[in-house]
């Protein structure tokens, strides 16, 4: 608390120094208050700026673009007056690329300004696009709120790719006490922030900006102009802070919530932020588990600084910062040791001044690397692809495999009686060879037989209800089995997909089934004859002649019309007896292979036709969405960049 106290004191000697320095330079015309420190631009200024813009081109563009009336207005209009914000202001107006100040004249050394849109490639520029694909292939198959933190960080993008990438915003956030607005103004050189014993002191954003240009990023944090200040000009390392915008926060642990709400809002628009703890709340619970814990992912964008070490005697600061980098690692925010990316960690004294100067020189070299945005942009992502996870990745490789299909399409065929049809086209056509090449005799018993069975002549009943149901079921059956063995390792949005693929194929399948196996049953009509069926009639009808003739002969013999002789019409007799059925026996026997193939033919016509029935109602629709998610898991592996 006194450091602060002591701070205040200092700032006013500061500030009272700024002022005396102010009233010297009056005699020469510039002038600085301490806190705004901004000087105006004198005439040799304005003519070698003059000069530098008659090397682009001509001032006409300028005045019409800005509705200025004068060479000195433009030069001002260059520099950022009269509305015109951003880097262009500074940078880029037509074609200017020489690097503009703090104080708004000409830099000596040229620097070209693009727009960080233009930045945007490589792995970052790909992790977008397929960030865009797998939110767009998504929407109909995931929840919104799912979804809306990738949308959220692809606003995001969008909205920092159209400001200044020349500036890079930095965040000081700590609790109450740690000493961050003291170190905010050693920072910038004024006493811009206010400190005291007051808590919380800083009750709203303030910035700090080393250079003109950064009015678009200042608005997107909506911190309103008479919050925003210049460091003082002409100070050391201000030409390597250039960039650089610094945004002092509320207490992220203040007892309003307002300001808790305030802190949080533009820790997620800066582009890095810098954690000020001192040695007794370095390891405050909130600290870590609210805010580094879930930001470990933006380690290369953090800077923690404990504060205060001038209040720790001999070895303690380097025992307290020793545990604050163990603290750190248990909350999974990777350290920037031995030229590693990570976090920065160093202890310093904000109030007298011990590893200030360092810190300035760490954030002098990280704002000229023009990388920060894309870094925080990075992280962005890498945090909404882990949250992602579940509902893109699997547990195992699921599908839908050969033998999957091969057991829907014979649960179909069962359904829909393929065997039974199967068996009973083999039976038809074993009749039909019996009643080709069977004995007369025989034939004529079967009938005798067949007119003693009780019922005989009677219709036929109905087929039973029951079967029906059966058959259904089965077909039910079937889609949900095959659905549970698609679906099977699929995060839940995606399992649940499928299902519903399936249970949409379903609708009607029974139906198409009924009426694909009127179409595709066994034919009407006998079946087909083989090439040996008429040789074996005829001799079957020559075992029948011999038969008859044999008996005619005995018949003959008895009354006398031929000579006697029993054992010739005998012989005869009992071959055609013998024969007749020798020759049924073997045509059944050689009628088996051709029955069964024409069984099986009937069989695999029907089961094609159901399976056939069943892919494109089911089987592809569920195909589609394991291919949909295939896309999805792609673009996933892309944002996630696991597949580098």
């Amino acid at each position: 608390m006194g450091s602060e106290g002591a701070g205040s004191a200092r700032s006013t000697d500061e500030s009272g120094a700024a002022a005396e320095a102010g009233a010297a330079k009056g005699s020469s015309g510039g002038w600085d208050d301490g806190f705004i420190a901004r000087r105006a631009a004198e005439k040799g200024d304005l003519d070698a700026d003059l000069e530098g813009l008659g090397e682009v081109g001509d001032l006409s563009g300028v005045h019409s673009a800005h509705g200025v009336q004068s060479a000195r207005d433009a030069v001002y209009a260059v520099h950022g007056v009269h509305g015109l914000t951003g880097a262009y202001a500074v940078h880029g107006v037509h074609g200017l690329t020489g690097a503009q100040d703090g104080s708004g004249s000409a830099s000596g050394e040229s620097e070209e300004h693009t727009p960080i849109g233009g930045a945007y490639g490589g792995s970052l520029r790909r992790r977008l696009d397929a960030l865009g694909e797998l939110v767009g292939l998504s929407r109909a198959r995931l929840d919104s709120a799912l979804l809306a933190e990738a949308g959220h960080v692809l606003e995001e993008a969008s909205a920092r790719q159209r400001l200044s990438s020349y500036h890079t915003v930095v965040a000081i956030a700590g609790a109450t006490g740690s000493g961050k607005s003291t170190l905010f103004n050693a920072l910038a050189g004024v006493p811009i922030s206010e400190t005291g014993l007051r808590r919380p002191t800083t009750s709203a954003p303030i910035a700090c900006m080393w250079s003109d240009g950064a009015a678009g990023l200042l608005d997107r944090l909506e911190i309103p102009g008479r919050l925003r200040r210049r460091p003082l000009a002409g100070g050391d390392g201000d030409d390597e802070l250039h960039g650089l915008v610094l945004v002092d926060l509320p207490d992220h642990d203040s007892a309003l919530v307002f300001h808790r709400e305030q802190v949080d809002r533009v820790l997620a628009l800066v582009d890095a932020v810098i954690w000020v703890v001192d040695p007794e709340k370095y390891a405050d619970a909130a600290l870590h588990e609210r805010y580094l814990r879930p930001l470990a992912g933006h380690a290369e964008i953090t800077f923690v600084v404990l504060n205060q070490i001038d209040r720790l005697p001999g070895e303690a600061a380097d025992l307290v910062l020793d545990d604050l980098r163990r603290l750190l690692d248990e909350d999974g925010m990777a350290l920037g040791e031995h030229g590693e990316p990570g976090a920065t960690v160093l202890a310093l004294s904000a109030l007298g001044g011990q590893g200030v100067g360092e810190l300035r020189e760490l954030l002098g070299r990280f704002v000229q690397e023009r990388s920060a945005p894309a870094r925080r942009l990075s992280a962005d992502v890498d945090a909404a692809a882990r949250r992602l996870r579940p509902a893109y990745v699997a547990d195992g490789r699921p599908g839908l495999g050969e033998r999957s299909r091969e057991q829907f399409a014979d649960r179909l065929a069962w359904a829909v009686g393929a065997v039974a049809a199967g068996e009973a086209a083999e039976r038809e056509w074993l009749r039909n060879a019996g009643r080709a090449c069977g004995t007369p005799w025989l034939r004529l018993w079967r009938w005798y037989e067949s007119r003693r069975m009780p019922g005989y002549g009677r219709p036929r009943p109905p087929a039973v209800v029951e079967e029906e149901l059966t058959a259904r079921q089965r077909v039910e059956q079937a889609v949900r089995t095959v659905a549970e063995e698609a679906s099977a390792g699929l995060p839940a949005p995606w399992a649940n997909s499928v299902r519903e693929a399936a249970a949409r194929g379903s609708r009607g399948l029974s139906e198409a089934l009924d009426e694909m196996a009127v179409k595709a049953g066994t034919p009407s009509g006998r079946p087909p004859r083989p090439a040996w069926w008429p040789a074996a009639v005829l001799v079957q009808a020559t075992m029948t002649l011999l038969q008859i003739f044999g008996a005619l002969w005995l018949v003959g013999q008895i009354i006398g019309v031929l000579e006697p002789g029993l054992i010739p019409p005998v012989l005869v007799m009992l071959a055609g007896i013998i024969g007749g059925p020798l020759v049924e026996w073997a045509c059944a026997a050689a009628a088996r292979g051709p029955a069964r193939r024409y069984g099986q033919d009937a069989e695999r016509k029907l089961r094609e036709a159901a399976a056939g029935c069943g892919r494109a109602r089911v089987l592809d629709p569920i195909a589609a969405e394991l291919m949909r998610y295939r896309e999805v898991r792609d673009q996933y592996v892309a944002v996630s960049r696991a597949g580098r």
